[in-house]
């Protein structure tokens, strides 16, 4: 029997081949040949890149026999994950290979700025000896403010401790008692910015961080205050950080990372009191190889039909059909209990009722923790870190199972406590021929709502005029609904509705119709596909 082709179009350790093993027929191509590409795709079953090959919609349609693409990294800008969901095509990343690499490279951008250690070199290399020039500034004492508490943000926290730093933190899914075995204090963004003589940023790239740092939070800022951003481009306002530097409004920023890369027309290249770095956060020898081997493994498990846990998109290995359905299902559930949950999670239950627990569901729970943490931190969430995360942040995860279900054939639920005492539910099933994904419940209100992009959920008191009045904000936002449904307790009291909107709604926005309606609970929350 002729040995499964597998293809490594770009220049991988050689580690990576020997993780692979003999059982493949592995063959070299130039991925960034786009014709050389096309060609080796339709006999291949699995492809390794890295992030020069682009595995788009065509070159998916073009790879008839292909079960898995692994990208040797975290980002996965290059695949296109939804064309390869479509094709039932495993997507795998490396999600754990840089978090050293770009701790340490935080660190080396903090160290940079306060010694000034770049400029320095070019003053000496052009001839001149200005140690006055450079007089900089010990981090011993120092508070250095993380935003964002991931594994990322615990490794920078153990490496400036060690320097005598005061570390703070804000991340508003991490529970004090996560902090305190870190030995971090927990503040509010504001007060972070506030007190921090150097910050660094470690949040996941959504809607609501993008730009999270602008004008107005470097103004808070002390003007001898420094900020890094290794994580992702757009966190920070690239326009209103040149301003701020321009005007010596803040000391220094470092950056690896940019909005658009590589970022040569950025006014940012022009100033003296920024260091840049051309994302740099993967590029040691040590992640590339570990990025290498984590796929290779990966690969192997996928053509052995075996359960991948770095998959991106689908679980893989032996699980029943009759699950299966379930997983995107319940990773978007735990996107809908993300987005409402106002307090640091405490334990989760993972519920799921009716026919389906006649088979293993185990996976049910890896993948309701991963949509939990998707839009949460920073790093890129799989079904073997998911867990991982749960625990690092205190949290209590259990599966529960029940063949009972009474209103639907099978229903999938996440029910969570918070640090600050409430308690939050969300459930959903699979209707009809399509299997059609429904959310059926929130907080206790039972709705029937399809699932969708951009989801708005508001609780208010059950009053006439209401619908109106959010209906015309809508309108003159030229917002459309797509969906509605509204629940209630009872007549005149608490009632729940839930929109799905075709386009994202400005936080602005929501502000006005929240004091409108005053409403007790209103978000938006935007579902990764």
């Amino acid at each position: 029997m002729a040995k499964p082709i597998v293809l490594i179009a770009e220049e991988l350790s050689p580690a990576t081949v020997e993780a692979l093993g003999p059982d493949f027929d592995v063959r070299s191509i130039d991925g960034t040949d786009r014709a050389a590409l096309l060609a080796a795709l339709p006999d291949a079953s699995a492809i390794l890149i890295r992030s020069a090959t682009h595995v788009d919609e065509e070159a998916i349609a073009a790879a008839k026999n292909l079960k898995v693409i692994a990208r040797a990294g975290v980002g996965l800008d290059n695949v296109d994950v939804k064309a390869a969901t479509t094709a039932g095509v495993m997507v795998v990343n490396a999600p754990t290979s840089n978090i050293i690499s770009a701790a340490e490279l935080t660190v080396g951008h903090i160290l940079s700025l306060a010694r000034f250690i770049p400029a320095a070199h070019d003053s000496l290399a052009a001839g001149t000896w200005k140690r006055s020039k450079f007089t900089g500034t010990e981090l011993f004492e120092k508070t250095i403010g993380i935003i964002g508490l991931g594994r990322i943000g615990a490794l920078i926290t153990a490496r400036l401790q060690a320097f005598g730093m005061n570390v703070v933190a804000y991340d508003p899914y991490v529970t004090a008692t996560r902090a305190q075995q870190l030995g971090v204090t927990l503040l509010s963004l504001d007060d972070l910015l506030k007190t921090s003589d150097f910050i660094t940023i470690h949040m996941p790239k959504t809607p609501e961080t993008t730009g999270m740092i602008s004008t107005d939070q470097l103004g808070m800022m002390k003007p001898s205050a420094f900020i890094v951003n290794v994580a992702r481009g757009g966190l920070i306002d690239e326009d209103a950080l040149y301003a701020a530097l321009k005007s010596k409004r803040i000391a220094g920023a470092g950056l690896d990372v940019f909005v658009n890369e590589p970022p040569t027309d950025s006014p940012l290249l022009g100033l003296d009191n920024i260091v840049l770095t051309p994302h740099l956060g993967a590029s040691t020898d040590e992640a590339q190889e570990k990025a290498g081997v984590s796929v290779a493994r990966s690969v192997r498990l996928a053509l052995d039909g075996e359960l991948v846990p770095d998959a991106v998109n689908v679980a893989g290995g032996v699980i029943d059909p009759t699950v299966r359905p379930g997983i995107p299902l319940i990773e978007k559930l735990g996107q809908v209990f993300a987005g409402l949950a106002a307090s640091p999670l405490t334990s989760v239950d993972i519920e799921v009722r009716g026919e389906i627990v006649e088979f293993d569901v185990s996976v049910l729970k890896l993948a309701a923790l991963k949509g939990i943490f998707s839009n949460i931190v920073s790093e890129s969430v799989s079904y073997v870190n998911a867990p991982l995360l749960a625990e690092q942040r205190g949290m209590t995860v259990r599966l529960v199972t029940d063949p009972v279900s009474e209103e639907y054939r099978n229903l999938l639920t996440i029910r969570g406590s918070l640090s600050d005492g409430s308690q939050i539910s969300v459930s959903g099933t699979l209707t009809g021929t399509k299997q059609t994904e429904k959310l059926v419940e929130i907080n206790g209100y039972d709705v029937e709502v399809p699932l969708a992009s951009h989801l708005i959920v508001m609780i208010y008191k059950d009053r006439p005029g209401i619908v109106a009045i959010y209906g015309r904000e809508f309108g003159e936002a030229s917002i459309n609904i797509a969906g509605m449904q509204i629940a209630r307790t009872k007549a005149g009291g608490q009632a729940l509705s839930v929109l799905t909107v075709d386009s994202p709604v400005p936080e602005a926005m929501l502000e006005k119709l929240r004091k409108a309606i005053d409403a007790s609970l209103l978000r938006e929350i935007d579902i990764v596909q």
